[in-house]
């Protein structure tokens, strides 16, 4: 299969990769870049656990093809983590026990932080509809909103 050269910027770091035509972000971030913090769920667009930052804004990376990113900023949950942008947000989960397996938690905390730059004092309605997009198994979500509410008053 052809491959295609793009570059971008990933946490910080300028990347030059060459790319199939049906690469994903997702599969791209994950095996190129050897980034797992962003995780594989569905590949339907569905779960939000493979939500990164693409030009800033939250994306499910699988339904993203690599090639589209030519030339494009990407954040991962390790991006984020590394740079400490997202401390506050991370602490209030532990807190209020927001977290079980684990398995949602990046692609949650991705759009939380995209959410709190774009709305920084949010009603629990508005986080609700936030999260809309980001499944959870485990955790019924009102831990999760709960340390939304809570990183947002920090």
């Amino acid at each position: 299969m052809k491959t295609y050269p793009i570059t971008i910027m990933i946490n910080g770091r300028k990347e030059q990769l060459d790319v199939s035509s049906n690469l994903t972000l997702l599969h791209m971030i994950r095996e190129k870049l050897a980034l797992t913090g962003t995780k594989n769920g569905c590949e339907a667009g569905e779960c939000g656990a493979c939500t990164v930052l693409l030009n800033g804004e939250p994306v499910n990376s699988c339904m993203v093809l690599a090639v589209e990113c030519d030339g494009a900023e990407i954040m991962t949950i390790e991006g984020l983590t590394e740079s400490g942008e997202i401390k506050e947000l991370q602490e209030s989960f532990i807190k209020l026990n927001a977290i079980q397996c684990g398995f949602c938690t990046p692609g949650m905390l991705i759009t939380a932080y995209a959410f709190l730059k774009r709305n920084p004092n949010p009603t629990e309605a508005e986080i609700k509809t936030a999260l809309v997009g980001n499944l959870c198994r485990c955790t019924g979500y009102e831990r999760i909103v709960q340390a939304v509410q809570d990183a947002a008053h920090e």
